[in-house]
């Protein structure tokens, strides 16, 4: 398996897993239950989860309100792309 491969599969299942975070924490605060951190969010994000956050904000309208969330997703997301070009990786 090339890096690249293995760069692609590790976004793919990061990016579900941030997806079914934020729908979870979204119907956790509809029910007034028990949350997922922040942080957690931020470290799925770190972790190549950054395009299923990002798209879970959006598709369940969930911390869009959050300015460090509407900021700091995105820079993730294009640091790691970012990252990916200088290295040779994409």
């Amino acid at each position: 398996m090339n890096t690249l491969s293995f760069v692609l599969l590790a976004s793919s299942l990061m990016s579900i897993v941030g997806f079914i975070l934020m729908y979870m924490d979204k119907r956790r605060a509809k029910k007034n239950h028990w949350r997922i951190k922040e942080s957690t969010l931020f470290i799925t994000s770190a972790l190549l989860g950054s395009p299923g956050v990002l798209l879970g904000m959006y598709a369940f309208r969930h911390k869009t309100k959050h300015s460090s969330f509407v900021y700091g997703v995105p820079a993730i997301l294009f640091i790691q792309i970012f990252a990916l070009y200088y290295f040779n990786i994409i």
